[in-house]
């Protein structure tokens, strides 16, 4: 029998609620009235009608007699992305699988799916976190035609399901399901890819040993198999409900994974607005299935990019959630997995060992997570404390059993650590972000004269040059949505480490975002208010003494910043598109709040 529900979870869940109440209540208003007023196709003009049928081949006939649910995919494939290449046959084949339960279904449209793994460090990075606004925008236009009753989500990395989630809840009066691709066959180990990237940093490994390392990492089709962003994407879904139970993380090409689209296609079939089993995204993404995010979050030690994600989502739902929340919940939650970065396995391993399937399970147990939501599957969130399996050629599910290995995936009862390891950190320095269950516990404090760098770029030159060998910590600021759109600054990771494992104590401070393979290194993150426009980052000197604090919270200087004029904004670049993003850069509100141009201007 399940435990009651933690006080701390109860708690935060009211106070969210509580805070909430007025903008659900006109997000649930307004959802209400977008199904009422949802256009039925037999009173549209015939013209428009003849232009949305015109390319839909066989389906033609079943479309103009209105004879069943028509279910609209909204795609974020490209073949260039190998989390995405998947997706190339899922219209065709989901469309086959539709017509066997008397629906239809149709592309809606396409929305940009950008890799962080590609543009990192690069000028490509600045438009990242902007993309996930544009995906949301994407998902709006391609649903606009108002010709479908469910809506078939397929994406899987960064900034992608966020911006599909942002833009479906806007269209909260349909049905919704995620529709993952799963991830690629694990490569060499992943400490061993670390190693190498430290060694080149170094200068002992050249490029093409760098270059092979990399390839035998990142390989082949699927999500790359470390836990970071994209990765705990799929996870959130599955805390949610809006997946098909267990279909994070089951590799592509494998039948299960067939029979699992194949299965979401014929479930989103049968929730629509006319069915008598109706569930609108609008009901199932609520206070408590946001609250269940950030729960697995905490639990598994997922990518801090989520700390400006769940926000951004809970946002276009009329849902108000903060940091503060998500700093309480990490007091109550503990951390049951170590998956790379923070340990030796992947996600092939993870998954093998129970998955999300034995998370949820525990969790439920120990009455850490909220089971009562309405979700996509019968049976509620206990539906995803099981894993799918083929059973003569059927899908079925069943009990995971224990762990598969107690180095990876412990009960809630047992855990790596009591807490999930995502602490707030404030002072006089702002606010910001510590992902603690990825530091060893006698790193958590780092007080040390600061040196400060305004691109990651000037700071990989200060390392080459020697002028970092000495406990310090690193600020690297005008990096926040502001500034220059907040691009990760994971390449800082190995020149860190090297400096770490050099014996000195190093620790980081920015307003950018370092992502779910930050890795060992110490690092106050997202730190708000952001350096452009005058945030206290904007203050800091060279060698003033900086302390960051994971057990008491503090993010803070000695300084005296009173009396100082802070460094000046500096320019926005151009070029690789950067200019076309002004207007997001010049409306974006604050980390916390999701660092969102389109949700500030929106009202939202």
């Amino acid at each position: 029998m399940n435990k009651p529900l933690h006080d701390t979870i109860e708690r935060v869940t009211r106070r969210v609620i509580a805070n909430s109440r007025d903008g659900r209540s006109r997000y649930l208003d307004l959802m209400e009235r977008e199904r009422d007023r949802m256009p039925e196709r037999s009173q549209v003009s015939c013209s428009n009608l003849a232009h949305a049928y015109a390319g839909a081949d066989e389906d033609q006939q079943a479309l103009r007699a209105s004879s069943g649910p028509n279910l609209g995919i909204v795609t974020a494939y490209n073949d260039m992305l190998s989390a995405h290449q998947p997706y190339y046959r899922y219209p065709e084949r989901m469309k086959i699988w539709a017509r066997e339960v008397g629906a239809t279904a149709q592309v809606a449209g396409g929305t940009p799916a950008m890799c962080d793994g590609v543009t990192q460090g690069e000028d490509g990075m600045e438009l990242s976190l902007f993309s996930r606004d544009v995906i949301a925008l994407s998902t709006a236009v391609a649903l606009s035609h108002q010709m479908y009753d469910g809506m078939a989500l397929l994406g899987i990395c960064d900034k992608i399901v966020p911006g599909l989630m942002i833009g479906a809840l806007r269209f909260g009066h349909l049905p919704a399901i995620f529709v993952p691709a799963g991830p690629m066959p694990s490569g060499i180990p992943n400490r061993q890819k670390q190693a190498v990237r430290q060694l080149y940093a170094e200068g002992k490994a050249d490029r093409a040993q760098l270059l092979e390392s990399e390839m035998q990492s990142y390989h082949s089709p699927g999500t790359c198999t470390f836990y970071g962003t994209a990765n705990s994407n799929q996870m959130m879904m599955e805390m949610m409900g809006v997946h098909v139970p267990g279909a994070a993380f089951v590799q592509p090409g494998k039948k299960l994974r067939q029979e699992m689209t194949r299965a979401a296609v014929h479930r989103l079939a049968a929730i629509g607005i006319d069915s008598d089993d109706y569930r609108p995204l609008s009901r199932v993404i609520d206070e408590k299935a946001i609250v269940n995010a950030a729960i697995g979050l905490l639990a598994t030690g997922g990518s801090t990019n989520h700390a400006i994600h769940i926000p951004a989502m809970a946002r276009a739902a009329g849902i108000a959630f903060d940091w503060n929340d998500l700093a309480e919940l990490s007091s109550a939650v503990p951390l049951i997995a170590r998956v790379y970065p923070n340990g030796a396995g992947d996600v092939n391993h993870f998954h093998a060992a129970g998955g999300m399937a034995y998370v949820i399970g525990t969790l439920l147990d120990e009455g850490l997570a909220h089971g009562d939501l309405l979700t996509v599957w019968d049976g509620g969130v206990p539906a995803y404390a099981r894993e799918p399996f083929e059973a003569d050629d059927a899908l079925d599910w069943r009990d995971p059993g224990e762990s598969g290995d107690a180095e990876m995936l412990r009960p809630a009862s047992a855990p790596f650590q009591p807490d999930g390891g995502m602490r707030l950190l404030q002072g006089n320095l702002g606010r910001a972000c510590f992902k603690s269950s990825s530091v060893e516990r006698e790193r958590w404090t780092v007080e040390a004269p600061c040196r400060v760098f305004a691109t990651q770029h000037d700071v990989a030159v200060a390392f080459a040059q020697g002028e970092l060998d000495r406990d310090v910590v690193v600020v690297v600021r005008f990096q926040g949505p502001r500034a220059n759109g907040m691009p990760e600054l994971h390449k800082l990771t190995p020149a860190l480490g090297v400096l770490q494992d050099r014996g000195y104590r190093v620790a980081l401070v920015t307003d950018g975002r370092m992502s779910g393979a930050s890795g060992k290194v110490p690092a106050a993150i997202h730190c708000s208010p952001e350096a452009r426009g005058g945030g206290p980052l904007a203050l800091l000197r060279d060698g003033d003494v900086v302390r960051v604090c994971a057990a008491t919270g503090e993010l803070s200087t000695t300084a005296d910043l009173a009396g100082r004029e802070p460094a000046g904004d500096p320019q926005s670049e151009r070029g690789v598109g950067r200019e076309l993003f002004a207007m997001f850069r010049a409306h974006a509100d604050e980390a916390e709040r999701g660092g969102s141009s389109m949700l500030a201007l929106a009202g939202l």
